[in-house]
């Protein structure tokens, strides 16, 4: 289909009844002439860029959970505290580029590494992301069964936990002359009519999940006692140890724009993904053939953006949150993953175009 639409250009005006032959244009030209037509946006929808450049200081808090689950009713859920950053960022057009202090890790010695980059163009977005966890994780809530009190355990910290993702996910906007993810994430349009759009993208991420269950065992002993432990009877299952997979991801979802009043905004986006994920730890170390292909391995994942912006196209400020989930779930054990961020963000355009 695009070799076809590509050669649409080619065909001289001489040969459709014209009486003179145009200048010739290089493919280069035909190829950018193209990539504008693709691009073009309903202006009654969309008001777009104004300017050259943009300045802005944004807060950026990250939140993550970990959940384990076993067959019998068991789980344990860890979260660390939540980081809190402040910076100011640069932008030239649709590109940001900024740094951000953790304020909530100061001088603590925590080894906590994050990157995340979201790209919004009119047709395409992009999520990039990188984590891999520090030593401040606490055990946020412990089920070991009816009739086991487990409150002494609520927010006591545990270092023996490591975890990291790395991975992608790219999606295409089906409504991209009239709707705008651009206006609702990185500020460079404004949406002037409410409109929403279908969406269907593409994912791959890798984890890793380690857990000192011997640490943690005698974390729960000191806690609350072994006598305790001994009645609980823990799920062996549940002290897998460690969890590696790949998962790979179709998605599909929905977004809206709604713009409630002059150059406000609102938008909702979620997308909800079929993943299959192959395990290479503790549960199942043996390598990926069509031999152990298994229907069971389909896990459904997620993706949630919530985003509010006032925009007058020279000062604009706003909130938004972004969130990702997986799922990985086994015959006897079953594992959560969330993360995600709330921004909040003032700034201006200058240098008019």
């Amino acid at each position: 289909m695009l070799l076809f639409l590509l050669l649409i250009p080619l065909t001289p005006l001489w040969a459709m009844g014209g009486d003179s032959v145009p200048e010739k244009r290089s493919f280069g030209q035909r190829l950018y002439d193209l990539v504008k037509t693709f691009s073009r946006v309903d202006t009654s929808y969309i008001e777009p860029q104004h300017y050259n450049f943009a300045a802005m200081i944004q807060n950026t808090n990250t939140y993550e959970i970990y959940s384990l689950y076993s067959k019998s009713g068991q789980s344990v859920t860890f979260a660390p505290k939540p980081s809190i950053k402040f910076g100011p960022y640069f932008g030239w057009r649709w590109i940001f580029l900024g740094y951000t202090l953790d304020f909530s890790h100061l001088g603590d010695g925590n080894h906590k590494q994050d990157f995340n980059i979201s790209l919004y163009s009119n047709q395409l977005g992009l999520d990039l992301f990188y984590r891999k966890t520090g030593n401040d994780y606490k055990v946020r809530t412990l089920v070991l069964g009816e009739g086991v009190n487990t409150d002494a355990m609520r927010d006591v910290g545990f270092d023996g936990l490591s975890t990291s993702i790395k991975g992608f996910n790219l999606y295409y906007i089906f409504n991209h002359h009239r709707f705008s993810y651009p206006a609702a994430y990185s500020q460079s349009t404004v949406q002037r009519r409410s409109c929403g759009s279908w969406l269907a993208g593409i994912g791959y991420t890798s984890h890793s999940l380690q857990v000192d269950w011997a640490s943690l065992s005698r974390l729960m002993a000191e806690r609350l006692g072994q006598e305790t432990l001994d009645k609980a009877q823990i799920d062996s299952s549940l002290t897998v140890g460690s969890v590696r997979y790949r998962d790979l991801a179709f998605s599909a979802g929905y977004a809206y724009n709604w713009v409630f009043a002059r150059n406000w905004l609102f938008d909702v986006s979620l997308s909800l993904a079929l993943g299959y994920k192959h395990s290479a730890g503790d549960m199942d170390v043996h390598k990926f053939t069509l031999e152990n292909f298994s229907f069971s391995n389909f896990n459904l994942d997620g993706v949630w953006r919530l985003g509010i912006v006032w925009n007058n196209t020279k000062w604009f400020a706003g909130a938004n949150a972004i969130f990702h989930t997986y799922n990985y779930r086994k015959s006897q054990f079953y594992t959560n993953n969330s993360f995600g961020s709330v921004n909040i963000y003032v700034g201006f355009n200058f240098n008019k175009r």
